[in-house]
């Protein structure tokens, strides 16, 4: 076992797991590059491991890796591609033609694992960090994802080394199925059923361990009794924040138009649906026949997802839904896909933010609000079982409404449209969250113990 008696004062030399480390636009990589400038501030001397699929950070050592299995090979290598050429011809031509060749054996993995794609990049990460840590060149290894290979090889490198180990879990790895099951079940999903070994694995041999929410930590320690007890991880809740976007510090002052512009931000599925506004805006048009030419929705992030695209063509609102769909870097002004959509952010007059309807929204907050609370714009929460997410956008001001409430919910566009007609939306508190509080909580709880 490798010695780590050099960590018992203050370990700097880090060593950050993340797989999707750089990539524009992703929460799972905004999670950890938000991070990054503070830790830097307080001492630490990172090393970052990721895969190829974000850009090659140059303030410190960035190392790289391809994942060794054919289905984490064919994603990396999409985005790899799609940073170095854009998503043009030779995108379509290579991406096709790797799929064609890789699909045999994308199969037989699925077929012999049936894991999640970027399992097999814990491979390449455990052994480069093996020599690092072997060759004594790091104190601590923090595991964050994302992705659950990160936390993978930061197990294995726990096992191998003993090394500190320290761990955010993004999104649980135990997901419910209802609110009366708290996931005590071992699953009988192969991904699924790992993820639940990945989580009890973490609680026994990790330092250190948080969760982005108080339902995420609560069920995990209905699950794990052992969280907090002498030889286990040490557990706590950490609110994420995000950096102000596109270097923004204060709220943009708000011009109404003629337009009620509402705005979402981030990915759509069935359980994440714009159509619950289109079917709300339905409502509102019967009573108020004038609204239907004032106000439009658009989207930002993503393709609409089935159920708004149905919705859209029930009642035509061809014209009123707007996909921009992702915004990428742009060439002309040197903008961020990230910097350009808070621009789109402030434009609107409500922002929609979407929760779901899954059981898992209880242990969850959309990355995208702690961006929302940036642009001084008031935000339509549409939420789902979270108390903690409800408090926080009440104290700040907000058109809030819960999934399923059918009547809530046309309630609250009609005060927004109403709100808007007499130039009187909500003016939300200023009080966003930045990344700075979540690292000072982090740096004091692992220092302290």
């Amino acid at each position: 076992m490798v010695s780590t008696q050099s960590i018992a004062s203050a370990p700097k030399r880090w060593l950050i797991l993340s797989h999707g480390f750089n990539m524009d636009g992703r929460a799972a990589s905004q999670t950890i590059t938000d991070k990054i400038p503070y830790l830097l501030e307080d001492g630490i001397k990172p090393i970052v491991f990721s895969a190829i699929t974000g850009i090659k950070d140059q303030r410190f050592p960035h190392r790289q890796f391809l994942a060794w299995g054919p289905a984490a090979f064919r994603f990396d290598f999409r985005h790899w591609i799609a940073n170095q050429y854009g998503r043009g011809f030779v995108y379509r031509f290579l991406t096709r033609t790797v799929s064609i060749l890789l699909a045999p054996f994308i199969g037989l993995e699925k077929l012999l694992l049936g894991y999640s794609s970027q399992w097999s990049w814990a491979m390449p990460a455990f052994i480069h960090g093996y020599r690092l840590i072997r060759d004594g060149k790091i104190d601590l290894v923090y595991s964050t994802g994302g992705a659950w290979s990160a936390h993978l090889a930061g197990l294995w490198l726990k096992k191998f080394t003993g090394i500190k180990w320290i761990v955010e879990i993004h999104d649980p790895l135990v997901i419910r199925k209802s609110s009366t099951d708290v996931g005590l079940e071992k699953p009988k999903n192969r991904d699924a059923g790992f993820r639940y070994y990945l989580e009890k694995q973490i609680i026994r041999h990790a330092d250190f361990v948080w969760w982005f929410t108080d339902g995420a930590m609560h069920y995990a320690k209905v699950r794990n009794t052992n969280l907090n007890t002498i030889g286990n991880a040490h557990g706590f809740m950490v609110l994420p924040g995000a950096e102000p976007p596109g270097g923004l510090i204060a709220a943009k002052p708000h011009q109404y138009s003629d337009t009620l512009n509402l705005s979402h931000s981030g990915s759509l599925a069935k359980d994440r649906s714009l159509s619950t506004i289109l079917h709300a805006l339905d409502s509102l048009f019967k009573k108020y026949p004038e609204a239907r030419e004032k106000i439009r929705v658009h989207a930002y992030g993503a393709a609409l997802d089935e159920l708004t695209v149905e919705a859209v063509k029930q009642y035509g609102y061809q014209d009123l839904m707007i996909a921009h769909g992702r915004l990428e870097k742009d060439p002309h002004t040197g903008k961020s896909g990230r910097e350009r959509v808070v621009e789109k952010m402030q434009e609107a007059d409500v922002l929609i933010l979407l929760h779901g309807n899954d059981e898992w929204c209880a242990e969850y907050i959309p990355s995208k609000f702690y961006e929302y609370l940036w642009t001084g714009r008031p935000i339509w929460g549409i939420t789902h079982r979270n108390p903690q997410l409800d408090e926080m956008l009440s104290e700040r001001g907000a058109y809030l409404s819960h999934n399923g409430d059918s009547a809530g919910i046309n309630m609250a566009i009609e005060r927004i449209w109403l709100d808007w007609k007499g130039h009187n939306l909500i003016e939300p508190k200023w009080q966003p969250l930045g990344v700075n509080q979540a690292v000072a909580q982090i740096l004091s709880t692992i220092k302290s113990k």
